[in-house]
């Protein structure tokens, strides 16, 4: 009995535990099948909800191809709208590398259609990578050759040929630079560099106004090449801002033409041609010889890429001897008919300066010492200024200093400080030797005598043009007043003389217009001996005397043979400004060329004459 009441109990007892473990599994299973459900809960709500978007994102990357949308650079124009730089449509092809089976082969069916050689074109094709530039900047037909050949290529294999065929050129978006007045204003509107970044000229000073924000776009890829239609615009492109300058074309191909035939005919190295507004300070043309052709600058040397109206300085010569009487009348030292006795010989500092030319003492007023240009007779002038004074002047007219031009590498000049002047300084300073300049220096100099004695900042800029259309002028130029308004009159009329029959420059008279300017024939220094060799000849002037318009400037640089300013630069400042009198339609104004006394017996036959003519006066009151 007891017996079967332990076993019973046994029994009983392991019945209770197979139900308690099998309670308890079933337990663990259903705190296991909550957790998995709150598991998978979570996720669908993370991947529904919190990570949607980016899972999509991620799955129109697997499934589309991203490229950039460039953006096309700004235009820049003339001053009526003339297009000079423009972007045009082009194309970069890519490839990718690891879907290029074969690359000799494909090398060498490629070849002659990217004008390449094949081993450079090999090379670009093997590799891993998923995007590698091959050609920047197509043009469409170039892709247009490229896609048909490879799908004549792959239409034409046969079936078990498949692993002969040719994928993963992809075209992406692009623009080329053109420019459509080729060499006309080369130096002035620079390129760009095979990046599409602004290498020189405007191009590089303006690079971040014109540069565009590039956008991004998909496209479905099919057989290595973008499937028509599937394009979509993810970010819009947006267009660099449009330049236009102050350079008007027609005038700029007149004075261009002009300076080449005068660098040619003279076998210079080189020339010059800036015409100016001297009362906006506006750039008109800007021409210089030789010059490039911007759409074809495989062989073109550093040197012609240089700007040399702001780049290059030189001592300006006789055109420098303007600042000199400018200071002296400025200053009541000197008037246009002062009289001074002028040696052909003047011994300053222990050193000789001759004149042009061998001659008896003349005696001339100041107005004909700048008429004939001579030397010894502004160095008398010079002396009637102190080293100080001489100094101050030609910083107020801008030398040694930036014009504000805006242009990339302009110098500065050379103009020495005071202290470190010797003893003949002086005296070669007053008739332009001793400190340098630039073209566009020397032109504002004589604008600033054309303006009323008022320095106007050079531009080329006329203002900014957006995408939506919308015009943005300028901002008004810096102006510094460096002599009154009667110095620059008087100034003017003895600069008219210059042009005179009796002048160094008849050259330059334009029939029926009053013509002020003045000539230079000075030495070049030569860095490499410390010596001067050769010449520059120029000749700058402005139109009408009496009531400026425009002030143009010729530089012609090292000429053979003559050398003369007034005999070369003459007959191109004329040609130029012919031109733009003409095609502004500015009148002659009319009035007379009032005579100034150019020596002592003018002089004196103008004051008999002026008694006489009061006598009469006289007479004719009391009558």
């Amino acid at each position: 009995m007891n017996l079967l009441y332990l076993r019973l109990r046994q029994l009983l007892e392991d019945q209770l535990g197979n139900f308690l473990l099998v309670r308890k599994r079933i337990q663990v299973l259903i705190a296991l099948t909550f957790i998995f459900m709150a598991i998978f809960v979570g996720k669908v709500i993370w991947v529904q909800v919190i990570t949607a978007e980016s899972i999509r994102t991620w799955a129109v990357n697997e499934m589309e191809n991203v490229a950039t949308l460039q953006a096309p650079r700004g235009t820049i124009t003339d001053v009526n709208g003339v297009a000079l730089a423009k972007s045009v449509n082009a194309i970069n092809i890519v490839i990718d590398q690891s879907a290029i089976s074969n690359p000799a082969f494909t090398a060498k069916f490629t070849s002659p259609i990217l004008g390449m050689p094949v081993s450079e074109l090999q090379e670009l094709y093997t590799g891993e990578l998923k995007w590698k530039l091959i050609y920047r900047n197509a043009k469409p037909a170039v892709w247009s050759a490229l896609k048909t050949a490879i799908a004549e290529h792959n239409s034409s294999l046969e079936p078990k040929e498949f692993d002969q065929r040719i994928t993963a050129f992809y075209p992406e978006r692009a623009y080329i630079r053109e420019y459509p007045s080729g060499s006309l204003v080369a130096s002035l509107i620079g390129f760009v560099n095979q990046e599409g970044k602004g290498a020189t000229g405007l191009e590089s000073s303006m690079n971040s106004i014109i540069t565009g924000t590039d956008g991004k776009y998909s496209y479905a890829n099919g057989y290595g090449a973008e499937i028509p239609g599937s394009q979509s615009e993810i970010i819009s492109a947006k267009a660099g801002t449009s330049i236009r300058l102050t350079i008007d074309r027609d005038i700029q191909w007149v004075a261009s033409k002009a300076i080449a035939d005068a660098v040619k005919s003279a076998n210079a190295s080189s020339g010059t041609v800036i015409v100016m507004d001297p009362k906006t300070g506006a750039i008109l043309a800007h021409a210089t010889a030789p010059t490039f052709d911007l759409n074809n600058r495989d062989n073109v040397s550093l040197a012609k890429m240089r700007n040399p109206s702001v780049q290059d300085v030189f001592e300006p010569g006789s055109t420098g001897k303007i600042m000199t009487v400018a200071a002296a009348i400025e200053e009541n030292k000197v008037t246009p008919t002062t009289v001074f006795t002028v040696p052909d010989v003047i011994k300053r500092g222990g050193s000789k300066f001759h004149d042009h030319k061998n001659h008896a003492d003349w005696r001339l007023t100041t107005s004909g010492i700048l008429a004939v240009s001579s030397n010894t007779g502004t160095i008398m002038i010079g002396e009637k200024l102190s080293n100080n004074q001489l100094h101050d002047y030609l910083s107020k007219f801008g030398i040694g200093e930036s014009t504000g031009s805006g242009l990339p590498g302009e110098s500065r000049g050379i103009l020495r400080p005071v202290s470190d002047w010797s003893g003949t300084s002086a005296p070669t300073i007053s008739f332009g030797q001793g400190y340098s300049v630039t073209a566009m220096q020397a032109t504002s100099v004589f604008a600033t005598i054309a303006n009323n004695g008022v320095r106007v900042s050079p531009t080329v800029i006329a203002g900014t043009n957006e995408a939506n259309g919308n015009f943005t002028p300028a901002k008004p130029r810096t102006t510094v007043r460096v002599v009154s308004a009667e110095t620059a009159t008087k100034v003017r009329l003895m600069m008219e003389s210059v042009v005179s029959s009796n002048g160094t420059a008849p050259s330059a008279a334009i029939p029926g217009y009053r013509v002020a300017g003045k000539t230079a024939t000075a030495q070049r220094y030569n860095d490499i001996c410390g010596c001067y060799s050769g010449f520059t000849a120029s000749f700058i002037g402005f139109a009408p005397s009496d009531a400026p318009r425009y002030v143009i400037s010729v530089t012609i640089q090292d000429p053979k043979g003559m050398h003369w300013g007034g005999y070369l630069g003459g007959p191109v400042f004329k040609k130029v400004m012919s031109f733009v009198l003409e095609s502004k339609r500015i009148p002659p104004t009319g009035t007379k060329i009032v005579p100034v006394a150019l020596d002592e017996k003018q002089l004196k036959k103008a004051i008999a004459k002026a008694k006489a003519k009061e006598k009469t006066n006289s007479a004719s009151g009391r009558l």
